[in-house]
């Protein structure tokens, strides 16, 4: 039995599958951002996930429970598997030698039937290209919203472009800056106490109150629009092209299926200029808390 409802897809890359335009980031199910749900209570947040269409996932081994969550959820249902697009996060085996052997690895784990498809997380324009030579690249994760434009310009090494030259399809992550573009949050007061959020510095103090400035302005174009901040955010980025992929996340049903619902709303040509223009005005502050891993390059070979 397929899911109920079916989503609008989009290709992962030039040559990939056809998954959820906008997909599931399953971080925050498992942790990261203050406290989680029973077990109960997140396998039936996956039931619905499945039930409304977005079956495209995104994991990793440092998501806390996260991929044990799914491997339960898939042994309860084994008839849904096939309905599932998972994506992981993994490093290879631990026992490799330098950047050579790892780029040989990398080269023959779709073979070994370990995996079906490769793509790169924060990665450089440069590491892409020579990731392209090894291997098809089906996909970038990156993080990319209205306060985080870096892969359109330098300092994200012109990311978007060179995928775009190769075909290699962005999946957005931290399409809603963490939340805050959902105007949830106006201070860092409403953070659980071991919530991730606390220690970034775009959501501190004075870097906090400036860049509600612009969620304040997306809140009044939805409100026109007659939709959530949210969801315009999310329509914004769809709108960007049709390889760019957002994967936001949440723990509760209510903001899953508000989240899904954007792949509904349409922007005119004057409201995308609107939009653009508000993004390309702001005065973002801040670090987004990932300066240590962005736009990498990994060593020569």
């Amino acid at each position: 039995m397929s899911p109920p409802v079916k989503l609008h897809t989009r290709r992962l890359g030039k040559d990939g599958p056809e998954v959820s335009a906008i997909g599931l980031g399953l971080m925050g199910l498992s942790g990261i951002y203050g406290s989680v749900g029973s077990q109960e209570e997140r396998l039936k947040f996956l039931d619905r996930a499945w039930e409304i269409g977005a079956t495209n996932w995104d994991s990793s081994d440092m998501y806390g429970d996260s991929e044990d969550l799914l491997g339960k959820w898939f042994a309860l249902h084994p008839e849904r598997r096939k309905d599932i697009f998972l994506a992981s996060k993994f490093a290879i085996k631990g026992s490799v030698g330098p950047d050579g052997t790892f780029s040989m690895s990398i080269n023959s784990s779709p073979g070994e039937g370990k995996i079906k498809y490769i793509g790169l997380s924060e990665c450089s324009s440069d590491s892409l290209r020579r990731a392209y030579k090894v291997h098809p690249v089906h996909a970038v994760q990156v993080e990319y919203n209205p306060w985080t434009l870096d892969i359109e310009g330098h300092s994200g090494t012109f990311l978007l472009q060179t995928a775009r030259e190769l075909g290699v399809a962005i999946v957005a992550y931290s399409p809603l800056g963490r939340g805050m573009l959902t105007g949830q949050y106006k201070s860092v007061d409403n953070f659980d106490p071991d919530d991730y959020r606390r220690v970034v510095p775009r959501y501190q103090g004075e870097n906090f109150t400036n860049n509600l400035e612009l969620v304040d302005k997306f809140q009044e174009m939805a409100a026109q629009k007659g939709c959530t901040a949210g969801q315009l955010t999310l329509a914004w980025l769809l709108s960007l092209g049709d390889d760019i992929i957002p994967i936001p996340g949440t723990k509760k049903i209510d903001y899953l299926e508000e989240n899904t619902g954007a792949v509904d709303i349409q922007l005119t040509d004057e409201e995308r200029k609107q939009l653009r223009d508000l993004v390309d005005a702001a005065d973002v502050r801040g670090d987004r808390g990932a300066a240590d891993r962005a736009f990498a390059d990994t060593p020569e070979l």
